[in-house]
């Protein structure tokens, strides 16, 4: 890692020299790039919102609970995202892991006629293992985490394939053999007058949760620690290879928790589901601050992210914009992000 991409790595919300700030305006761009993209957004879309019985359809409230429900599963694989990206990996396999993980869901419900309790913890454990199992292969082999979770993504949507038949397997509630528990419907309804999703308030409660790890704990400041100096941080006695595979098992868990949301918001399960996530949680985390070269980054700026991304591509939507250009602009967003943080890290080396 060079000096340039170490000074990228700093936590974003660090305290930075005025003279620094002043001499380049990049890098408060950098620094509130979640929030500046935020308010642009905002205000694209309400400069850009169709108008119907002369309501702005964007600030409907029926649109923003659209736009929060949206975000609530990519919003989960973000958070665990954040983690791995802090230590300057990737993980690739999020997306095919929520499509397996729905399926999973559906079946122990429908077929093995496991209730709601045992369903959460066998899906949890499940996702948590495998990510567990990628952060000790490209460990314990020194493989690359984007080798070893490509592999884990085809691995993944294989399973999901195999085990659903490619079919969709639909979740009917009741009582009785093939019918899941009622309560499980839940997570597809709104509350406080219809304006909040249940999936949304999992995944505040998963962001608070997270933030908490990643603020106050020590094992949140071995993650800064390994994705700043991964040398130095093995120096200190840091148990580097445990905090690696332990951030993977975290996006397993986050990836299995989003599968299981998944499959309560829409009664189904299904093996294609989830493809493309893996790119939006990436865009979410690195538009909120935290650095693609590791040791820099936030929650705060992962969820600001990810509702950015989920108020652009609704605003998109209500212009009929074609699906493929908003992934496109996704793509484009991922990396005038990591320009930036390139361009700011080397103005600044070069200034020392």
């Amino acid at each position: 890692m060079t000096d340039a991409s170490k000074e990228v790595g700093r936590d974003a919300t660090a305290p930075m020299p005025a003279v620094t700030a002043r001499r380049n305006p990049l890098t408060l761009i950098v620094r509130f790039q979640s929030v500046i993209g935020l308010i642009l957004v905002l205000i694209g879309g309400v400069v850009f919102s169709p108008v119907r019985h002369g309501q702005l359809l964007f600030l409907a409230p029926d649109n923003i609970a659209n736009i929060i429900r949206a975000i609530s599963e990519t919003g989960i694989i973000a958070l665990g995202m954040t983690f791995v990206i802090i230590t300057a990996g990737i993980d690739l396999s999020v997306g095919a892991m929520l499509g397996l993980n729905s399926v999973l869901t559906a079946m122990l419900m429908t077929t093995a006629n496991l209730g709601l309790v045992p369903t959460l913890l066998l899906v949890l454990a499940a996702g948590t293992a495998f990510g567990t199992l990628q952060g000790l292969i490209s460990t314990r082999f020194r493989l690359e985490p984007f080798i070893v979770t490509l592999a884990g993504l085809q691995v993944a949507r294989g399973l999901a394939l195999v085990l659903s038949g490619n079919v969709y397997i639909n979740i009917s509630y009741g009582e009785g053999p093939g019918l899941a528990p009622p309560v499980f419907a839940l997570l597809g309804e709104r509350l406080f007058h219809n304006v909040v999703p249940v999936a949304t308030l999992v995944f505040l409660a998963l962001a608070v949760a997270a933030t908490i790890v990643l603020n106050t704990s020590r094992f949140g400041r071995y993650v800064y620690a390994v994705g700043g100096n991964e040398r130095a941080a093995r120096l200190s006695g840091i148990p580097v290879t445990q905090v690696k595979v332990a951030v993977y098992a975290i996006t397993g868990f986050a990836a299995a928790s989003a599968g299981f949301v998944h499959a309560g918001q829409f009664s189904f399960g299904s093996a294609n589901d989830g493809a493309g996530y893996e790119l939006t949680a990436i865009a979410a985390v690195v538009i909120g601050g935290t650095s693609l070269f590791g040791g820099a980054g936030s929650m705060i700026g992962t969820i600001a992210g990810s509702i950015m991304l989920g108020a652009l591509a609704n605003i998109l939507q209500l212009n009929n914009v074609n699906a493929s250009l908003q992934l496109l602009a996704t793509g484009a967003i991922i990396v005038l992000a990591a320009a930036l943080q390139t361009m700011v890290g080397r103005r600044e080396g070069s200034m020392r």
